[in-house]
């Protein structure tokens, strides 16, 4: 049985691998904040919890003292309060204590170490990314994140460590902040209240977030390396996404086009090419994307 450590266990993200560890019959442990454990809910009762106010700030011996005995971890805490994540300074601090966590798992003896990376430390827009695309982030977060990968992939490389790091697309779901796009509509469309959008032509791949935390926590099993595209593959304008949504209720004459304008730095196409290892149903699946066969399968992608 494969013991994970886990950061940022209570995030958007970071309750879904939970989820998807347990599922597999993994052990768990997680980082959480001080309170924050109940949102894990349920999880919470099959997990060890450790609480840290700030892991990022934490010190390599106590990270390693807390990693000694783990097979794999998977880092997925990050600073993404939205508005400010972007450019903030807090990025660095990020960055300083992902190598400290780098560090610490290999002065621990830890076999598999799991980065969370961004679809934004490509070059944008592009609607077809695959890992071997040009990288060019254009924000102090995705440059951070991109840092990240660079340095561990160097550095573990020349320890008995392996690496993996896992690119997020966009993704929606369980969980998500009620400014983002997905349940901004659906609040909207429940209140009977008229839903200001922009034309919506730009171009995404969208993933609910329980395939992508399936996606994450299988990397444990398959110990698959490098760079891992966590995406649906399929190309989806927002104004299809929302209509759809809104079709749901019956309630397209609430959704207002044209309204907002498209920021001049949000790219036309952001589309990637998933190549994360699938079961063979998966590859044998024509008519669906490898994410949402394997979903749709009772199967996390990649099983």
């Amino acid at each position: 049985m494969t013991h994970v450590l886990v950061t940022g266990a209570t995030g958007f993200v970071g309750r879904q691998v939970v989820k998807a560890l347990l599922a597999n019959d993994h052990t768990v442990t997680a980082i959480c904040r001080p309170g924050s454990e109940g949102k894990l809910g349920t999880l919470a009762d099959k997990v060890a919890i450790i609480v840290s106010a700030d892991m990022f700030r934490e010190s390599e011996e106590w990270l390693a003292g807390h990693l000694t005995g783990k097979d794999a971890v998977i880092h997925v805490a990050w600073y993404v309060e939205p508005g400010k994540y972007l450019d903030s300074p807090e990025n660095l601090a990020c960055v300083e204590g992902s190598l400290r966590l780098a560090r610490a798992a290999v002065a621990a003896g830890v076999g598999h170490v799991i980065g969370v990376g961004t679809c934004f430390e490509y070059r944008l827009p592009s609607d077809h990314l695959t890992v071997e695309s040009p990288l060019a982030p254009q924000t102090l977060y995705a440059a951070s994140k991109l840092s990240v990968y660079h340095m561990l992939g160097q550095y573990l490389a020349k320890q008995d460590t392996r690496f993996s790091w896992c690119r997020l697309f966009y993704l929606f779901g369980e969980g998500e902040h009620p400014a983002r796009l997905v349940p901004y509509v659906r609040g909207r469309l429940a209140a009977g209240e008229t839903a200001k959008l922009s034309a919506g032509t730009q171009i995404r791949d969208f993933l609910d977030v329980a395939i992508a935390g399936a996606m994450i926590a299988d990397v444990v099993r398959t110990g698959q390396p490098g760079a891992i595209n966590i995406c649906s593959g399929r190309p989806t304008t927002i104004r299809a996404l929302v209509e759809g949504i809104a079709d749901e209720v019956g309630r397209r004459d609430l959704l207002e086009f044209g309204t907002a304008a498209i920021h001049p730095s949000d790219p036309a196409a952001v589309v990637g090419v998933c190549n994360a290892i699938a079961p063979e149903r998966v590859r044998e699946t024509s008519d669906e994307s490898p994410a949402e066969a394997a979903h749709q399968s009772g199967r996390p992608h990649g099983a």
